[in-house]
């Protein structure tokens, strides 16, 4: 009898773990997926904990930083001043919980920071009005005895890594913890933080973990909707008590702050959120908030609900490009229709302010953080050009019979035209920030416009801008001239997939590295995120000049704009995407640069699609392998690189040249500059090609 009973209370302490290591947020429907769609070796790369409730990794000296032990349990604070540091190895967020025993009275401080550079007894900062600190929150304690503190939920952190415990007593108390742990907020709806789906892995480590680290950010990014930021802002402390929207889940900006919907934000990190963990609810809910919020003329906010701050063309027109990019993933048309309205009025709104010679007159100058904008800057006219080419396309998923699309498509065409004649500098080769005699030749401008196809990828101008933006690379990264001295993640995404765009790998491979890379490994950051932005000198001190008030402190370490490795990683050099709504067709053109193989994965409601490829480099020459498994019923484009004269194709086992084609399965074997192209239908196909 006496083992039964042992029995019954150890399965029952059992199930209770399980429980807690594979709930949701508080009372949140779990809604998410359960397991990860493509479990593997790469699983190790997963920041993502393996449950809900975390404890830290370790134990930090304030004084030096340096680590005095893990952390296994009990730790003590001894008199008044005492502190100890508490790393939980990585960003985290969420509502901690403190147990601990005293002698006497007094109170523990709780004081939280992203970056080990501020460690101490004031968080980092994060409300946004610059006239005071975040300060600490305080666990009271009058005499001895236990105690049990749990922050309040006003004070969900959001993101942080470093949790510093201090203690205040005028009796010479002393603090034994018995336990610390943090019940994680972000990515409520979801039971298992690492069910992925879709994955990355290659022969490059570190880029592994920088497609990781931004899959985890974006994941950070995903909140409940009633933890946006306090607003008005509060002049001390924090509140995280605002609500972004309607559902249980969104998308916002960063772990820590803005905590709201930006539009332009999303313009990166949805496409990562859709090759990595998947989560396009979250990216609904953000999108929906924007219409609900739409002005009477039209305008979307630049940011949603409580901020709603207005006055931005460019985060407007990423409202529109965003409602593309979720139907494209989603093929979610019910939403679109219930948004066409909206739609098209914002289009009716931007489009109104194009004015001779052609060009777009920007008057809601808010932008990315850039110092200038107004007038016919190239940028915006670049994301009007991508707005106009994505509507066309979203007026014929729409089944509007008001001959939209090829209204939006000669609308594109005639900016393009103007774009080109006006913006471009011939003595440069590459595009002006505007229509004026000016020197400034923007990353941002100049990378999009080979990304969205203002100018053709194959085209020497293409070749020449990419070349031109290497001029601005630093040590650690592309120093954007439009915000001089400092390195943005979110421009710097656009670039790495404008090379890429353009066939330069090799390019983006080195940017993302030198960049991404440096951050990864810098030992006062996150390590597991990506950052908003930093200095060339190597300081956090992002945007110090340009509305953070040299607030070094304030700038985010996990924001999904910055994430652009994640989906440049799978799209361009695994080379798999999908090229209509929610994969229906889809391509597979993989760029080498120096790697020997990639292998990737993400799904849609069409089912799972999955790459690989193979390089072998040996003295006699370079061969390759390829693998893609898509959902029966698509049709696909493989795009091979060639190997000159004599490239030798073989499909599933059986050669393929200009006499002898794979029964039903290759429509066309044709060049493609340097490449070799051919359609397939869906299923599973491996492809071998050699040099006679």
């Amino acid at each position: 009898m006496a083992v039964a009973s042992s029995f019954r209370l150890t399965f029952s302490a059992f199930l209770f773990s399980l429980a807690l290591a594979q709930s949701c947020w508080r009372d949140t429907a779990c809604t998410g997926p359960e397991e990860a769609a493509f479990p593997g070796t790469w699983d190790s790369n997963i920041y993502a904990p393996d449950s809900r409730t975390v404890s830290p990794a370790q134990i930090l000296s304030l004084n030096t930083g340096e680590a005095i032990s893990s952390y296994s349990g009990p730790a003590t604070l001894s008199g008044n001043g005492s502190a100890l540091v508490f790393d939980f190895g990585k960003e985290v967020g969420g509502i901690a919980t403190l147990e601990y025993s005293t002698t006497a009275s007094g109170a523990v401080g709780l004081a939280f920071t992203e970056g080990k550079n501020w460690i101490g007894e004031w968080s980092d900062s994060s409300n946004g009005e610059f006239k005071g600190p975040d300060g600490a929150i305080y666990s009271n304690f009058t005499g001895a005895g236990d105690v049990t503190y749990t922050m309040p939920d006003l004070r969900l952190r959001g993101g942080f890594r470093y949790l510093t415990l201090f203690l205040i007593t005028d009796q010479n108390a002393t603090v034994s913890f018995s336990n610390i742990s943090l019940e994680i907020a972000f990515q409520p709806t979801w039971s298992n933080l690492q069910a992925y789906q879709g994955y990355f892995h290659s022969s490059d480590e570190e880029l592994n973990q920088i497609w990781y680290s931004g899959a985890y950010t974006v994941q950070t990014n995903a909140v409940p909707v009633d933890t946006g930021r306090q607003v008005p802002f509060l002049t001390v402390g924090w509140a995280n008590n605002g609500t972004l929207g309607n559902g249980s889940t969104i998308i916002v900006d960063g772990a820590k702050r803005d905590r709201a919907v930006w539009p332009g934000d999303m313009g990166v990190a949805v496409p990562s959120t859709f090759v990595s963990i998947g989560d396009l609810e979250s990216v609904k809910n953000a999108l929906q908030v924007m219409y609900n919020y739409q002005n009477s003329d039209g305008s979307f906010p630049e940011a949603g609900p409580p901020l709603l701050q207005q006055g931005s063309d460019t985060y407007h027109m990423w409202t529109m490009i965003g409602t593309y990019n979720y139907v494209f993933y989603t093929n979610d048309t019910s939403f679109l229709q219930q948004n066409w309205a909206g739609y098209t009025r914002a289009m009716d709104y931007i489009y109104g302010k194009v004015l001779p010679p052609g060009l777009l007159n920007v008057t809601g100058t808010r932008d990315w953080a850039r110092w200038q904008q107004g007038w016919n800057n190239s940028e915006a006219n670049m994301i009007l050009y991508h707005t106009l080419t994505t509507g066309s396309s979203l007026a014929t998923w729409v089944g509007d019979t008001t001959n939209l699309s090829s209204t939006y498509t000669s609308r594109a065409a005639a900016l393009q035209t103007a774009i080109n004649t006006y913006c471009w500098d011939p003595t440069s080769q590459t595009f002006k920030d505007n229509a004026t005699d000016t020197t400034l030749h923007p990353q941002d401008a100049n990378s999009m416009s080979i990304l969205f196809s203002v100018v053709a990828a194959n085209s020497s101008r293409a070749q020449s801008i990419s070349s031109a933006l290497t001029q601005n690379w630093g040590p650690i990264g592309a120093i954007s001239p439009e915000l001089p001295n400092n390195i943005s993640p979110f421009i710097s995404s656009f670039e790495i997939q404008a090379h890429l765009a353009s066939g330069n790998a090799q390019r983006a491979l080195d940017l993302i590295r030198r960049s991404w890379g440096w951050y990864l490994h810098n030992p006062n950051g996150s390590q597991s995120t990506v950052i908003e932005g930093y200095l060339a000198n190597g300081s956090f001190g992002y945007r110090n000049s340009r509305g953070y008030d040299y607030d070094s402190s304030y700038v985010s370490h996990s924001h999904g704009w910055s994430s652009g490795p994640t989906s440049a990683l799978t799209e361009w050099v695994l080379g798999l995407r999908i090229t209509d709504r929610a994969g229906s067709s889809w391509t597979m053109a993989p760029q080498f640069g120096d790697l020997s193989f990639a292998e990737g994965g993400f799904t849609t409601v069409l089912g799972k699609f999955q790459g690989a490829w193979q390089v072998q480099r040996n003295a006699t020459g370079v061969s390759y392998s390829a693998n893609v498994t898509t959902p029966g019923g698509t049709t696909g484009q493989i795009v091979l690189p060639s190997l000159g004269n004599g490239t030798q194709v073989s499909v599933d086992g059986e050669r393929v040249d200009d006499n002898k084609r794979k029964r039903g399965m290759l429509s066309s074997l044709a060049a493609v500059g340097s490449n070799v192209a051919f359609k397939v239908e869906g299923g599973t196909h491996r492809i071998e090609v050699s040099a006679s």
